[in-house]
């Protein structure tokens, strides 16, 4: 038996007992999808947050504003897996192309209705193709590690990597749009969004070398059995839920806070610390050579998370707030590292597109949830009374988790059904 991709020996047989960034920056090919992967997801950042101000702009109502960005998230929720699985079977460039066009133009639309104070249910019309297109970057780039370094002890460091990534777009991302939108103009952060998904997806899309091969034979259908079809990737779809219920928790409590006390401009700087925190715990935990079994880490990592997001609604300062906001931020990335580590072993290779749009769409869905919840609780309590929803959601999430834990066994290595057998024919989609 032999598998349809091959690599290169010097970037899986020697790798060290502990696989570090430089080597894994070294992988043969990596800055090509690197970059442009980069540039091509920090407009996701951006959308939320964007809508928010944009539309609490408009009609004065956060619960507005977070109904409108929930759309938003619950439209890329449903879609995103199902955009995930033609990656697998297409090809992502087949994918991105269209994606990127559609893309930018609901959301200039959604832009140009909200400015023209159209009714609310116009906005929620506008805000279902914008939630559905949005490009799904970080999954795509982590099935290009998946194919570049299989069975190789860097993929954990590839997971941490791309959080890292991911953390860093979440530092400059809320700052570029809360920047935008009240020092030039409330609609400037989703303009500035639209723009750099059209400009950095295309640039994605031309890097036609690294995408993952796709079989186009008759068997392809053992290839692409549905990722949600295993028990573990269930599990931790709950558990990325939780972890949505933070970004959104945060980012609605977090602007409501602010302006609550005369200071709308902290609301980038403070979500700039708590995802500032994500990215440093992201890098020490991809430094980190792992003998503790994944299953066990997450279950660590999220007990842990679920604790400190607990005493989010207590802050009553800018400092204590920070302070909580870089503690929860340096628990958030363990549990994601972990969670799309786990990926590689439960999830067949012709299916790992899928199953990590179906955690990044959870995250989406969690996230879209919260802001919703959140921006009501905010309307009608305190302000920071939002804060309450991370902190149910992350409970919630960690009961799930210690109940269902037994199903995150990774499968065995022989077993792989992507490995497939020598017949099937690997065919390079542009």
């Amino acid at each position: 038996m032999a598998s349809t991709v091959t690599t290169e020996p010097s970037e899986n047989s020697s790798a060290p007992t502990r696989p570090g960034y430089g080597q894994l920056l070294r992988t043969r090919g990596a800055w090509t999808f690197l970059l442009p992967g980069f540039a091509a997801r920090q407009p996701f950042a951006m959308l939320t947050i964007s809508i928010v101000l944009l539309v609490q702009h408009t009609t004065g109502s956060y619960g507005a504003a977070g109904a409108a960005a929930a759309v938003t998230g619950v439209s890329m929720a449903l879609f995103a897996p199902y955009n995930g699985r033609l990656a697998d079977r297409y090809g992502q460039r087949t994918v991105l192309l269209p994606g990127v066009l559609v893309h930018t133009l609901s959301g200039l639309t959604l832009t140009a209705l909200a400015l023209a104070h159209a009714p609310l249910w116009a906005l929620f019309v506008a805000a279902v193709p914008t939630g559905a297109s949005v490009p799904q970057i970080g999954p795509m780039v982590r099935a290009r590690w998946g194919v570049k370094l299989q069975d190789s002890p860097l993929l954990t460091t590839a997971a941490a990597f791309e959080s890292v990534t991911d953390e860093l777009t979440f530092v400059f991302g809320p700052l570029l749009a809360t920047a935008l939108c009240t020092a030039v103009d409330p609609a400037a952060g989703l303009v500035t969004e639209a723009a750099l998904t059209l400009i950095g997806g295309l640039l994605f899309a031309a890097q036609k070398s690294t995408q993952p091969t796709v079989a186009l034979t008759g068997h392809a259908r053992v290839e692409h059995v549905s990722a949600l079809s295993i028990p573990g990737i269930r599990v931790l779809i709950v558990t990325f839920l939780g972890i949505g219920s933070v970004f959104g928790g945060m980012q609605v409590s977090l602007a409501a806070f602010t302006e609550s006390i005369g200071e709308p401009g902290l609301n980038g700087v403070l979500y700039g610390v708590f995802a500032a925190g994500n990215m440093i715990s992201g890098i020490v935990c991809g430094a980190i050579a792992w003998k503790t079994a994944p299953q066990r880490r997450l279950v660590v990592g999220y007990g842990a998370l679920a604790l400190a997001a607990s005493g989010l609604w207590a802050a009553h300062s800018v400092l204590v707030l920070a302070g909580l906001g870089l503690l929860v931020g340096m628990c958030i990335a363990p549990a994601l590292i972990t969670g799309y580590t786990l990926v590689e072993g439960l999830v067949p290779a012709g299916a790992r597109t899928e199953a990590f749009t179906w955690l990044t769409g959870a995250v989406a869905l969690g996230q879209a949830a919260a802001v919703t919840i959140a921006g009501q609780l905010e309307d009608r309590f305190w302000g920071g009374a939002g804060f309450l929803v991370p902190a149910a959601g992350t409970i919630l999430a960690l009961a799930t988790l210690l109940t269902l834990r037994s199903r995150l066994a990774v499968r065995p290595r022989s077993r792989t059904v992507a490995r497939g057998v020598g017949h099937r024919v690997p065919v390079t989609v542009d």
